[in-house]
């Protein structure tokens, strides 16, 4: 009896191991991982191009230095209205895209070198695509940053990456943006599931022309020689051909306009439209000001400024002054004969910066005004004028993506055409002006070429107690994290770019 039941045993035995082994990878794998074959990658390329979109510190810096956007406001809000450092928002930039673009492309090409997946080059080289622009505002914004070795810590398990100087880090998204766009194929694998452009290998390939394009531009003044080489090749491959070709975020009720969450809730009343941009728009009599801009003129307090109490007329518009804090604002509105400062104009938050508002990012309104910049300088073929009217159309006509009460009929598009034509002699003023226009509520882009032109040209901010010693901030500083962190990495930087402060330019800011 024993023996039989020794036998029995045996048996079971061996059969619940066998069953074991059945399941073990079943039960061992993990179904939820990012970075599990299980996974399309192809979410992960989705939340990376969602968050592509702008972080709130461009409304406390990139907009406010170029003098777009002000608060009257401290404590949060300190930044470009005291040319202040406040690197509790100076850091908004780096950890939004650092965590949520550039962790996320390095994992699909960290899985897709992993599994060798020569099926999805479409994914690869879109993912690239992402990931170069995302690098390229980066460096923008603060100069030398991890690049090399940024994304890698779930398959290299780099936690700390090495900081790389601004020149290799641009000579290295050359030939990124280069390969991406030649490894686009239209008879492999589309990736319908992407959300910018559902796979479309033709709208990939002119973004990658366009941000090629913009790279180019950037180098004008460091390396003309390299800058003219890169432009001239972007052009020939071709750019962006229209509206429908823009780089755009389109945020929902899920997946919210940063910018328009913050203005929507706590600083609805703290942050107003500064009177250099107002005026510029009100002289030129541009339609634009109309589709951006609301004032609630005779508010004399937050709960005044609602929909109701506001106007959307470009007449009504003023814009606020530099150089105030909310202890002296008052004052300035009072002198000017209005109810309060909270009657100074606004960004419409009910058109523009909805929570579920647009975001655009590189668009053929911008890539032809460079085209325009590129023709005045002989690196490009065609009239200057052509492209830079095509330039000032292409963003009147996209201010009905913000709203249909945005909308700019096309008779005040020709007319304002007409009436502020193209002058060859005043061509890089105009077109540098007419881009910091296109590039309202694309602060890192705005703030980029306002460093890299001069245009438009500003007089700088008089707030009497401020963190720099020059006329302008000229980048962002790096987050405390990173200081108490990546400490030996981030001195290095230091050591090699300059002070670690608001006044170090980057590498091509000559």
């Amino acid at each position: 009896m024993k023996k039989i039941y020794n036998s029995w045993f045996l048996i079971t035995l061996v059969l619940m191991t066998l069953s074991c082994q059945d399941d073990f990878e079943e039960i061992n794998t993990n179904s939820v991982d990012p970075t599990s074959t299980s996974v399309d990658p192809v979410f992960l390329l989705n939340s990376a191009i969602i968050n592509t979109s702008f972080s709130n510190a461009q409304l406390i810096y990139d907009m406010g230095v170029v003098q777009q956007i002000v608060s009257p406001n401290s404590g949060v809000l300190t930044g470009a209205n005291y040319n202040q450092d406040n690197r509790d928002v100076t850091d908004d930039h780096w950890v939004k895209y650092y965590e949520n673009v550039i962790k996320n492309t390095g994992d699909i090409l960290g899985q897709l070198e992993q599994e060798g997946a020569p099926s999805r080059p479409n994914l690869k080289n879109i993912t690239r695509l992402v990931k170069a622009l995302t690098f390229m505002i980066l460096t923008d914004e603060y100069g030398d940053i991890p690049y090399f070795e940024a994304g890698k810590g779930i398959y290299d398990q780099i936690v700390l990456p090495k900081y790389d100087a601004q020149e290799a880090i641009y000579k290295d998204l050359i030939k990124e943006v280069r390969e991406a766009v030649a490894g686009l194929n239209a008879s492999a694998m589309v990736e319908t599931g992407e959300v910018m452009y559902a796979g479309d290998t033709g709208k990939w390939r002119r973004f990658g022309n366009s941000l090629l394009l913009r790279v180019g531009m950037h180098l004008s003044e460091v390396d003309p020689a390299l800058a003219e080489e890169i432009v001239r090749e972007a052009f020939a491959a071709g750019v962006m051909r229209g509206n429908e070709d823009n780089y755009v975020v389109r945020h929902d009720n899920n997946y919210l306009n940063d910018n328009g969450a913050l203005l929507n809730a706590t600083e609805a009343n703290n942050i107003y439209l500064v009177d250099t941009f107002v005026d510029y728009l009100l002289e030129t009599e541009d339609p634009r000001l109309g589709a951006l801009a609301i004032r609630y003129t005779n508010a004399t307090s937050g709960p005044d400024q609602i929909q109701e109490n506001g106007s959307t007329a470009a007449v009504d518009q003023i814009g606020m002054p530099m150089g105030y804090d909310n202890g002296t604002i008052g004052a300035v509105a009072e002198n000017m004969g209005l109810a309060s400062f909270y009657a100074f104009s606004q960004i419409d938050r009910y058109r523009v910066v909805r929570q579920a508002a647009p975001m655009f990012i590189i668009t053929h309104a911008q890539t032809q005004l460079l085209l325009a910049e590129a023709a005045v300088r002989g690196w490009v073929s065609g009239n200057p004028a052509d492209y830079y009217n095509t330039g000032i159309r292409a963003h009147m006509e996209l201010m009905v993506q913000y709203h249909v009460d945005s909308e700019i009929p096309a008779a005040d598009i020709n007319s304002y055409l007409t009436n502020n034509p193209f002058n060859p002699a005043d061509a890089m003023q105009q077109i540098g002006t007419q881009y910091w226009v296109a590039c309202f509520l694309n602060g890192p882009e705005a703030f980029a070429n306002f460093r890299r032109t001069g245009y438009p040209i500003l007089t700088p901010n008089p707030y009497p107690s401020q963190d720099i010693t020059g006329d302008f901030i000229n980048r962002l500083t790096y987050p405390n994290s990173e200081v108490a962190t990546n400490t030996s990495n981030l001195n290095e930087a230091v050591s090699r770019m300059g002070t670690d402060d608001l006044n170090t330019k980057v590498w091509w800011d000559k």
